[in-house]
């Protein structure tokens, strides 16, 4: 499986070109999302059985949903939070 839309590219714009950061957001927003769509689920489909409710209910699967947002500008990070957490400044690339 390879990322076509949203490319690559446009993706890794958003995270200052650190592929790592990209994989952290998009696999917490996709948790996120799969969440969300599960417990909305147990409560409206309480006795339906399905092995992939996220696709079943949106037609997408999860790290689809959350790319798209990264890419849309809907997801973001923090620099300063981002740099705390690696315990140094992120050095730009050219």
């Amino acid at each position: 499986m390879s990322v076509v839309k949203p490319s690559i590219d446009d993706l890794l714009k958003q995270t200052d070109n650190n592929r790592f950061l990209l994989a952290s957001l998009a696999s917490k927003r996709a948790c996120d999302i799969n969440s969300m769509l599960r417990e909305q689920h147990s409560r409206v489909l309480a006795v339906q059985e399905v092995d992939d409710i996220t696709v079943a209910l949106s037609g997408k699967d999860t790290i689809s949903m959350a790319m798209d947002e990264i890419v849309d500008g809907d997801i973001s990070f923090e620099h300063d939070v981002f740099e705390e957490a690696l315990g140094h400044k992120a050095e730009a690339k050219a």
